[in-house]
This record gives C-alpha cells, structure tokens and sequence, in this order.
C-alpha cells in the first residue's frame, strides 16, 4: 500500500514508518518539523514539510491507500495551560485530516490515540470498554477525535483503527526518542546518566504499591510501530476499531531507575519528591483484544532491554553531538 505517515519525523511516527518500509510498504511522510527531526525519516522515505492544515489535499490528491495520524500536540501540563493550542492542534487539524480524506477518497486511517482517554481507571488493567474520563485537555482532545472518526467510519465508510497506549520507550537503531521538552520517565533518568540533568524526582513513595512508588505500563517502541502496521491491514470499512496496547503489567518508578542503574553502570542520584495531583497509583493497559483480533502481542517486555535500547540511542547521540 502507498501510506501516509503524518508526524512520521518524530519518535514513534519515525519508527512506525520504518517498520512499514519494512513491511513492503510505501511510504510518504507529512512533518512540520516543529517537534520533528528531518534526520529521522527512514532512508528512501520522501519527506513533505508543511502543515497538515496546509498542505494536506494537495498531498492527498496524489491517491494514497491509508494514512497513519501521529502528527499531534502531546503535552500533558501545556495542554492545561494552553488549551486552546490543543483543541485547534489536535481536533482541528484531524477534522481537517479527516475532511481531506473524505475529498480524495483515502479509505484507510490508524489513528495515534492515548490511554490518557480514560482517566483514573475502575479497573486495571484498563479495557476498551472501561469510562472515558479524561483528566487533562490532552486526553480530551484525543478522545473527541475518536468520537469524530466513529462519526466519519458510520456516515462514510471509513476503515478505522484507534490505538490507545500509555507510555512509550525503547528505540530502533537511530530513531529514538529526543524531545525538546522531555516527560518521560526512561529518557529523564538517561539524562542523569549522560550528565545532562543532576538528578531525577521520584514523585510519591507512599502509594499502595510494591515500594510505594507509581505503577505504569511500559511498551517498546518497536512492539507499538508493529501494532500499527498490523492495524492497517486490518482496518475494515465503516468500522471504527479502538485497541489498547501495554505489556499487561507494569513497573515501578523505583524499578525503572534501577533498572537504569544496572544498564548504564551510572548511579543516578534519585530524590523523593511530593506527590503530584492526579497521579494514580497504577496505570496498565490490558491489551487482550488487540492480541486477539489483531495478532499481535508485545515481544519486547524486559524492562531492562527496553532500557538499553534507549540507552544505546542516548549515547549514540551523544556521540554524535
């Protein structure tokens, strides 16, 4: 299939691109570059700059068999201060997405969605058919662009696949994770590892866990890009399929900075710090029907591999640098 991958300069869009290329794919990739990298757009893979609210039916014009939608704002705390900059960047720009689709007759959409959709959860590991009860604006504008693709799959018959995951790690050779704006667990305490940061905030040692520290559900990065290439293929018209995607279990903060510790043979000062509001206890995603239906299941589940993976990007790039 000829595929579009908007947001495909960035982490995760980066490697899903890749597995594509793969795959037997082919592959065109749609960035701004605002939170992207030209450098990590597969070899061979053509790169549009520009703004999907741009440029996007003169892309779509050229036929295209699906596109695959990362390209997003993903900010938690930014989007509680900017909001406005979320709705119009997410559900926005995906409106206009879906509209350009629509226009030249693009049949296929797998869409980047979060488990931030649902909030604190009932149950854990969460389902799909758990409430969405999203506790920031970045979750709710994830979540109301799900609702509008169910809306375009009935009325148009759009083939569809949201997939829903909590947090991503690991890398693939040169494409890994390197944001301006780091919050994710893994790559802060690589910082402290790399000496680009003095020491990581465990925040909270006093929740119902196994040492008191938060329980989240890490995926590598690779387990999720196959995911989406397997979503694609399956995505089937007037249907609007929603899959969560974890490992079905998690790990500690605590876990996760020793991990990190043995892995990079660094200690990695780590201060207990207050808890932060709206933090759960445990967030793991159970991926059971995504297992079934899609046939995939996550292959990389060692914390400490995921952890190397990284670190082995890290110090490449530093390297580099």
């Amino acid at each position: 299939m000829k595929l579009l991958v908007t947001g495909g300069a960035g982490y995760v869009g980066s490697v899903c691109a890749a597995r594509l290329v793969e795959a037997g794919h082919e592959v065109v990739v749609l960035d701004d570059l605002s939170t992207g990298h030209a450098d990590a757009v597969p070899d061979g893979v053509r790169l549009i700059e520009g703004d999907i609210n741009d440029v996007i039916g003169e892309v779509l014009a050229e036929g295209f068999d699906g596109v695959l939608h990362f390209a997003a704002k993903s900010l938690v705390g930014e989007s509680m201060q900017d909001p406005a900059k979320y709705w119009h960047g997410n559900v926005g720009t995906a409106l206009t997405l879906l509209d350009a689709m629509l226009e030249h007759g693009t049949p296929r959409l797998v869409f980047s969605s979060t488990a931030a959709c649902y909030g604190e959860p009932d149950e854990v590991p969460i389902p799909e058919t758990a409430p969405t009860r999203p506790t920031n604006t970045y979750g709710a504008t994830k979540l109301a662009i799900d609702h509008a693709i169910t809306g375009y799959a009935a009325a148009h018959g759009l083939a569809a696949v949201s997939l829903r995951y909590f947090n991503v790690a690991g890398a693939y050779g040169r494409f890994g994770e390197r944001h301006a704006t780091e919050t994710h667990l893994i790559p802060i305490v690589l910082q402290v590892a790399s000496g680009t940061r003095e020491k990581v905030a465990m925040y909270g040692d006093d929740y119902p866990t196994e040492d008191g520290t938060c329980v989240r559900d890490y995926i590598h990065v690779v387990d999720l890009a196959d995911a989406h290439v397997k979503a694609i293929g399956a995505a089937t018209a007037g249907e609007h399929r929603i899959y969560n995607l974890g490992n079905g279990f998690g790990f500690t903060v605590k876990q996760v900075v020793e991990a990190c510790r043995e892995v990079t043979g660094h200690e990695i000062p780590a201060d207990v710090a207050p808890r932060r509001a709206g933090d759960p206890a445990v967030l793991v995603a159970s991926s059971e029907k995504a297992r079934t239906e899609l046939g995939w299941k996550p292959e990389r589940v060692d914390l400490a591999g995921i952890v190397r993976d990284a670190w082995e990007f890290t110090r490449s790039r530093s390297q580099g640098a």
